[in-house]
Parts: structure tokens; C-alpha cells; sequence
């Protein structure tokens, strides 16, 4: 009876991996980059909203790549610092001030209203102010986290894409930082996971039902955001990004997500344990605060992720064929669909048969998140704790 389980346990699995393979929107391919664009006739005005708690370790070397975007329009920096305390507003304008570019304003909004997590109220105020500063309200308002670096002409791009495709938000992937071994090891694949959850060519699709964006990365129209009521509409969302593409998709706008290949994430990671508090503390957000889809899910990862090398392993130690075949070949798929995320990490192929291990870890953030939830401790980040966020 056990053998019988195992075999049915690993044939499920190998049938899920045909299933994610072939039918869940090709998620595992990493050549979606912006789409085909041509310069418009007349560039539009932009607003680069940057919102910023504490980012003073990273700030020199993302908001410099801003003020100097070559951008032939109109366009400026709001930088909104959301209560930091170490000195964040003040380096801002010292950088603004080292070198010349885009015109840089920073605020500080105080403290977030009832209801409101931090980053979305910070990009209530900027919006708000770029609306406002001048006659004309920006066109198009570039919404990106304070730890993203931007080659010079990523505006230019993101604009001529959203002009020449008519996209209401352009959002990209930014390639985050994979130096040390904690980094390589989980890095690529919550990329992949993200990708596995969201497919974008399905996000990408005309009047897909699917939607999402990244957050480090968003080009949104103004005219559209209006139309949404963002930030508003979302004020309690801990998985911006998602809820914003959804807002934006509920109102009528087309909508696009890729991989970005001159857009860099510069935050580090060099622990564990930093990695671990960046997916536990929005991991149970992202399952609704429900006890059965966090039941759902340890149970699906173990089937998916687990199974495999196990049954391998186990059906080899055996003399079990059938449960060894199921195994490996599962494992196999796995680890195909996992090569081209590390590659595109340029990291090494080998590390595409580790993905059970980081699976694993996976997991245990996941289960971590709800034990945080329930402990009162929420989506803490930054000093902040939300203890019982909306997802939408």
C-alpha cells in the first residue's frame, strides 16, 4: 500500500509538471522585454514618483540614475520620504544638488492615514504633488522603488513602448541582486515563482482576465490612474504591485509585464534571514489570510517540488522503477523550466537542480508569514507593522 501511494503521489506530481509545462501560459520562458516601439511624435510630460523609508544604504546609487534619465520631454523626480530616519530626505537632495538632471523635489507626508500602508500613502503624495506643481498634470507618471537603478534611456524606452502599443502601464521585472549565495539560491526563483503565479505572456494577451505588475518598475498614464482611483482605490494593499495592474485592468486599461534587462534592483541581501523576512512578510497576504489556501499550498509545494527528488531517490534505493521514472522525470521538468530564470541570472545551470531545496524554503516562509499574521506581527517592514492587510 505504501509503494502504491508513492507511485500515485509521484505520477500526480509528474502529471502537475506536464500540466505547468505545457499549459501555464509558457511561464517559464524569459525572452517577454518590452515590446516593439518607435519614437512618438511628441513626447509626453512624466512624473517620476519615488517613494522612501530609511534608504539612505541605497539611494546613492539609485536616484542618481534617475536625475539622469535622457529623457527628451518634460519630466521630473518626486522624491516622498516616508518618515525615515536616517537622513534619507537630506541625501536626496545632496545628490540632486552633485549633479545636474532632472529636478528633483522631496516631501515628507507625515505619517500614513487610517487604513493606508506606508509605501501606498507615500505615493498618494507624490501623485498628488505632481498633479498639482504644475498647470498641465504629467502624462504619465513612472512609479519606482527607491532601490531601482535605471539606465539612462530606461524612461525614454518605457514611454515610446506604452505610445506605441497604447498601454495604460508598462511595468518590468527589475533583474535583482544575485552576489552572494543566499542571493543565488533564492533570488531566481521567486522571479520564477512570480512568473509561474502571474504568466506574462497571459498578462500580456488582449482581454486576458489575468493581471499583475512589478512594483520596482511601473509607467503608468495619469489619465488612467485617475480613472482607477489609485493609490486609493488599494490603500490597504501589502501586494501593491498585483492589486494596482488589477485596479488598473478592472478599469478599462491595457496592461503589460516583462522582464527588464537595464532596469536593477540594488538592494542586498546578503542573509537568510533578509531574504526571509522580504517573501514572509506579504507570503500569507498573497494567500488571502486563509487557513485552507495556506493548507493548499504546503500541499501542493510538497506534491510539486518535494515528490520528485524524493520519489527518485526513493524508487533508485527500492528497486522501484516506475516510482524512480516518475521521479526523475518530473525533477527533469522542474528543472528545465527553472533553467531559463537562472540563466537569465547568469548563474550557473547546476543550480536549476536545487530548485526542491529552495522550494522548501519557500514553504517554510510561507507557513512563517501565517504564524506571523497570527502573532499580531502582520506585514511588518520597516518599523511598520499592518496587521491585518487587504490584498485588493
Amino acid at each position: 500500500m505504501g509503494t502504491l501511494l508513492a507511485v500515485c503521489a509521484a505520477c500526480a506530481s509528474l502529471g502537475a509538471w506536464l500540466w505547468l509545462t505545457f499549459a501555464q501560459g509558457m511561464f517559464w520562458r524569459t525572452d517577454v522585454r518590452l515590446p516593439p516601439r518607435a519614437a512618438p511624435a511628441r513626447w509626453p510630460s512624466v512624473a517620476i514618483v519615488v517613494p522612501a523609508r530609511d534608504e539612505a544604504q541605497v539611494l546613492p546609487y539609485s536616484l542618481p540614475s534617475l536625475i539622469a534619465q535622457d529623457y527628451p520631454g518634460e519630466a521630473e523626480v518626486i522624491l516622498v520620504d516616508d518618515g525615515s530616519t536616517d537622513g534619507t530626505g537630506e541625501l536626496a537632495r545632496r545628490l540632486s544638488h552633485e549633479q545636474p538632471g532632472l529636478p528633483l523635489t522631496v516631501v515628507s507626508p507625515g505619517d500614513p492615514g487610517p487604513g493606508w500602508t506606508g509605501k501606498l500613502w507615500a505615493l498618494r503624495h507624490g501623485i498628488a504633488l505632481a498633479r498639482t506643481a504644475h498647470a498641465d498634470e504629467p502624462e504619465y507618471l513612472l512609479l519606482t522603488d527607491a532601490d531601482i537603478a535605471h539606465e539612462p534611456d530606461s524612461l525614454r524606452e518605457l514611454v515610446a513602448a506604452a505610445t506605441s502599443a497604447d498601454l495604460d502601464l508598462v511595468s518590468q521585472m527589475a533583474r535583482l541582486r544575485t552576489v552572494g549565495f543566499w542571493e543565488r539560491l533564492v533570488v531566481p526563483a521567486f522571479v520564477y515563482f512570480f512568473a509561474q503565479l502571474y504568466p506574462f505572456r497571459r498578462i500580456n494577451r488582449p482581454g486576458s482576465r489575468t493581471a499583475a505588475a512589478a512594483g520596482g518598475c511601473v509607467l503608468l498614464r495619469t489619465a488612467t490612474a485617475v480613472r482607477a482611483g489609485v493609490p486609493d482605490s488599494i490603500r490597504q494593499a501589502v501586494i501593491d504591485d498585483v492589486s494596482l495592474a488589477r485596479a488598473v485592468q478592472g478599469a478599462g486599461g491595457r496592461i503589460w509585464l516583462g522582464l527588464a534587462e537595464r532596469v536593477d534592483s540594488v538592494r542586498p541581501y546578503p542573509a537568510l534571514a533578509d531574504l526571509w523576512r522580504m517573501v514572509a512578510r506579504s507570503a500569507y497576504a498573497q494567500l488571502r489570510h486563509r487557513p485552507a489556501l495556506l493548507a493548499g499550498t504546503v500541499a501542493g509545494l510538497v506534491l510539486v517540488y518535494l515528490v520528485p527528488p524524493a520519489a527518485l531517490l526513493g524508487g533508485l534505493g527500492a528497486g522501484r522503477p516506475v516510482l524512480a521514472w516518475a521521479g526523475g522525470l518530473a525533477w527533469l521538468l522542474m528543472a528545465g523550466t527553472y533553467l531559463p530564470m537562472v540563466r537569465h541570472y547568469r548563474q550557473p545551470a547546476a543550480l536549476a537542480l536545487l530548485l526542491p531545496f529552495t522550494a522548501l524554503l519557500y514553504l517554510l516562509m510561507t507557513v512563517d508569514s501565517a504564524v506571523r499574521h497570527y502573532q499580531g506581527r502582520g506585514a511588518a517592514w520597516k518599523g511598520r507593522t499592518y496587521a491585518r492587510p487587504s490584498d485588493a
